[in-house]
């Protein structure tokens, strides 16, 4: 997929500035827009997996990314010089229009309380799920929430 260096690019930068403080900084110092980029070419390409990736442009620009698949809203990441702008408003918007289904979930890092409240201005309610999950070989650990909002 043609946009996949600028989803990683987004996605590192998106989780540097949303996790830094919540995430230990070596974590963070250490991911790879060419990593993530690479995954989320593998991920586009394999028809095999389930769901789609929508992307929003501001004057030409990439500036913000989602995933979504049945029923659930995987990842939505903005550039952070894009935040509070309303793209990922807009981003957001044009996911629920595409979810199928009576309702949908998303899952949120606990602590990230930024996110939080941006899904809940969205219609988004915490209903009380809460999962942990462990990434880079079992050195961080990611506490998470569960909000479901009904679709239209």
């Amino acid at each position: 997929m043609a946009d996949a260096p600028a989803i990683g690019e987004i996605h590192v930068a998106s989780w540097r500035a949303a996790y830094a403080g919540l995430l230990p900084e070596e974590f963070l110092a250490r991911l790879s827009a060419e990593a993530r980029a690479a995954s989320w070419a593998r991920r586009i390409g394999d028809p095999a997996i389930p769901g789609r990736v929508l992307v929003v442009e501001d004057e030409g620009v990439v500036a913000g990314f989602a995933a979504f698949g049945p029923g659930q809203l995987y990842a939505l990441y903005l550039l952070p010089e894009y935040w509070g702008r309303g793209l990922g408003r807009l981003l957001h918007d044009r996911v629920v229009e595409e979810l199928s289904g009576d309702s949908a979930v998303l899952w949120v890092l606990a602590t990230n309380e930024r996110a939080k409240a941006f899904y809940v201005r969205q219609g988004w309610v915490d209903d009380g799920a809460r999962q942990t999950e462990t990434i880079d070989e079992g050195r961080v650990t990611l506490e998470e929430m569960r909000y479901r909002r009904s679709l239209p």
